[in-house]
């Protein structure tokens, strides 16, 4: 039984799970939208555009009829600039998100960050809200590994965690986590508090659904 069994190491996804970064993502895309000339959107709209990156999302958003490689590409190196400027003006950690890596460092287990967003802002972003908490590594996207859900990126992770996959449990927030957990052999894990509901993770493959971040420390 999965309830069971202790787990050695944790690895979080950034936005959603750790982070709600919807306010500065939105606003900096619809400053980018707005400079360009196309229409902009709300912030719960944003809920489902993040997830698979900026590019994705900046795909997402531009209008269809405008959405050329040169462009989308001009755009996407807009939102970079805005965005990394702006990416924590607004930006907080959850509640209780502290208490939980308080107490999973009480326990010694070994904790990692892997975001499908651009790995210099994920870096910024976890040095300004964590710098008292110690990941073993913090990784964003690069053009090393295709982004989530493919697993090649988490089991990099694992391997310089030197642990094994089926004893790391992760913990996100989208169906992307999820199908990212499964592909990897990780325990997937979900989040109440995230950017997607329950029923999408549950349907991608969560075995456990947290209602709030302490809830993790039973699995540790």
């Amino acid at each position: 039984m999965y309830m069971d069994k202790k787990y050695k190491a944790i690895i979080f996804d950034l936005d959603g799970t750790l982070i709600n970064s919807i306010p500065d993502i939105a606003d900096s895309m619809n400053e980018v939208l707005q400079a360009f000339g196309y229409p902009q959107y709300r912030y719960d709209q944003y809920r489902y555009f993040v997830g698979n990156g900026i590019r994705r999302l900046v795909e997402r958003c531009v209008p269809p009829e405008h959405s050329s490689p040169e462009n989308v590409e001009n755009v996407f190196r807009t939102m970079l600039k805005v965005y990394g400027n702006n990416y924590a003006n607004k930006t907080r950690v959850y509640e209780g998100i502290y208490e939980l890596l308080d107490g999973l460092s009480a326990k010694r287990i070994k904790m990692a960050v892997l975001s499908n967003k651009t790995d210099g802002i994920t870096q910024k972003i976890c040095d300004k809200l964590f710098r008292n908490r110690h990941f073993e590594m913090i990784l964003g996207a690069t053009d090393s590994f295709p982004k989530k859900p493919n697993p090649k990126s988490a089991l990099f992770v694992a391997e310089n965690l030197s642990v094994s996959p089926e004893d790391i449990f992760y913990l996100g927030d989208t169906s992307i986590d999820m199908e990212t957990a499964c592909a990897a052999g990780f325990f997937p894990a979900g989040t109440s508090w995230g950017f997607r509901p329950e029923e999408e993770l549950v349907s991608f493959g969560a075995k456990f659904i947290a209602g709030k971040p302490i809830d993790c420390l039973r699995f540790f």
